[in-house]
């Protein structure tokens, strides 16, 4: 771990904490967000070189905004920290996002600019806002779009354990859209919101997702069954039970699990977004 701390304007403490991937995948935009950041606050600067000292870092920051270099991995372990530590509710976080694309598209979803530089200066001026989260009763949590899709089986691939494997990895990674036909992989789900029966066994489904509307304390319930049907509902929370399922929380694949429930928990984090005169 290193620091550079040059005096800024004194509006701004900050824990500049630099995922090693992003250091890997683009040191340039890297090397431009911390000259950016440096020049306009008081930052301390930290090259973590693994989760265990991006975690010491995180824990020991103290007054400090926190400021994540990297991509979505990085940003939601920041978040899951600061939830299981309890004090997310007293932090608001900045993200530079410095990655592959596809690493990057819950960044985009949430707002956050594209580009090492634009992010920064929002980073350095831009307006906390806070953001609804879906909290589930092992206490994980999802920023964005949670996801439970059926194994959507291959035409004429074989049925072997290895097969399903890794068409449930498939499937849960890249999500296939529901098909009307009916003709691709379904299962018997459970799904009830705010104690309100949507889906029961006897009906199977294609798939499942539970988005947190932003910041208004509800998320948006959509269920596909298999016959092609489309049921969508606000909740503030959800319980899907069933025979043993995964499901894809923003970037992470989770389960299996037999029942798990998810809450809305409004405002819950803090984000730096772009002022909306910018």
């Amino acid at each position: 771990m290193s620091a550079a701390e040059p005096p800024g304007d004194g509006d701004h403490q900050l824990l500049v904490l630099i995922d090693p991937l992003a250091r890997r995948y683009d040191g340039e935009s890297v090397r431009i967000a911390k000259d950016v950041l440096s020049a306009g606050a008081h930052a301390k600067i930290c090259f973590a070189d693994g989760p265990d000292e991006f975690a010491r870092a995180l824990s020991r920051r103290g007054s400090r905004r926190p400021v994540v270099v990297g991509d979505d991995h990085a940003l939601l372990r920041a978040v899951s920290q600061l939830h299981r530590e309890r004090e997310l509710a007293d932090s608001t976080l900045s993200l530079i996002p410095v990655g592959a694309a596809h690493t990057l598209e819950l960044a985009h979803a949430l707002g956050v600019p594209r580009g090492a530089v634009a992010a920064a200066r929002t980073a350095l001026d831009g307006t906390a806002r806070r953001l609804d989260l879906l909290v589930d009763d092992s206490d994980g949590v999802v920023l964005g779009e949670l996801r439970i899709p059926a194994v959507r089986p291959s035409p004429g691939a074989p049925h072997t354990v290895w097969g399903t494997c890794r068409t449930l990895v498939a499937s849960l990674v890249r999500p296939a859209p529901p098909s009307p036909s009916g003709a691709s992989g379904a299962h018997r789900l459970r799904v009830e919101a705010d104690g309100a029966l949507l889906n029961d066994l006897d009906r199977l489904v294609g798939d499942v997702s539970v988005t947190a509307q932003g910041d208004g304390g509800l998320a948006d319930v959509v269920i596909h069954t298999a016959s092609g049907e489309t049921y969508t509902v606000e909740a503030k929370a959800v319980t899907v039970s069933g025979p043993d399922f995964r499901y894809r929380a923003d970037i992470q694949v989770a389960g299996p699990v037999r029942t798990r429930t998810w809450t809305v928990r409004a405002g819950a984090w803090g984000l730096v977004l772009p002022a909306a005169d910018a």
